[in-house]
């Protein structure tokens, strides 16, 4: 009987290991400091308003590797849309004319609410970034950073550019109440 219920523990236990396998558990290593909120609204791109500007405060933990990054001049950074409520798989722009997959979008409204910018790297003072040209709201974690590399991180085409005039992209360079409300609170508005 004993060895019954050690088989059955052991069972659970391989079982529970393999219904978990497919799960990713990541840690924020940070979180933005900027003067933006849900009230105020964000940019909805960071390089389209290059006056912008904030701070990443890492863990003090992840200081070591922040050697030499002061070297690159811009720094994608990975987050997390913290402050979103689900997703949708089709989604229209804002000021845009047309509906996208959401995967053909930068929507926050996102299955895994992944953010990436591109910030400018104005400086690095012990555990803090200095930053411009943000476009995230106040204590957005931080998942990761990488260096912009403009050999391996650019590519201009004219398909590619023929797609962003459709999306309309730019059309609206700061998201406001409305628009925080429609694209990251999910909000059906008239």
């Amino acid at each position: 009987m004993r060895h019954f219920f050690i088989l059955i523990l052991i069972s659970l236990v391989a079982f529970s290991g393999c219904r978990q396998h497919n799960k990713m558990i990541f840690h924020p290593i940070g979180h933005y400091v900027t003067n933006f909120s849900l009230e105020t609204g964000a940019p909805r791109q960071g390089t389209l308003m290059p006056e912008t500007h904030g701070k990443i405060i890492f863990d003090k933990q992840f200081v070591d590797g922040l050697k030499e990054l002061s070297d690159f001049e811009y720094i994608w950074v990975i987050y997390v849309f913290d402050k979103e409520k689900g997703w949708d798989a089709i989604v229209r722009p804002p000021k845009s004319h047309h509906s996208f997959g959401v995967f053909a979008t930068r929507s926050p409204r996102r299955p895994n609410p992944i953010g990436l910018s591109l910030n400018r790297l104005d400086s690095v003072r012990g555990n803090i970034l200095y930053v411009s040209g943000i476009d995230v709201f106040n204590q957005t974690p931080v998942l990761d950073i990488k260096p912009f590399l403009p050999s391996v991180d650019y590519e201009k085409s004219p398909k590619t550019e023929a797609a962003e005039k459709f999306l309309g992209h730019h059309d609206e360079d700061f998201i406001n109440d409305t628009l925080v409300k429609e694209f990251v609170k999910g909000e059906k508005l008239n």
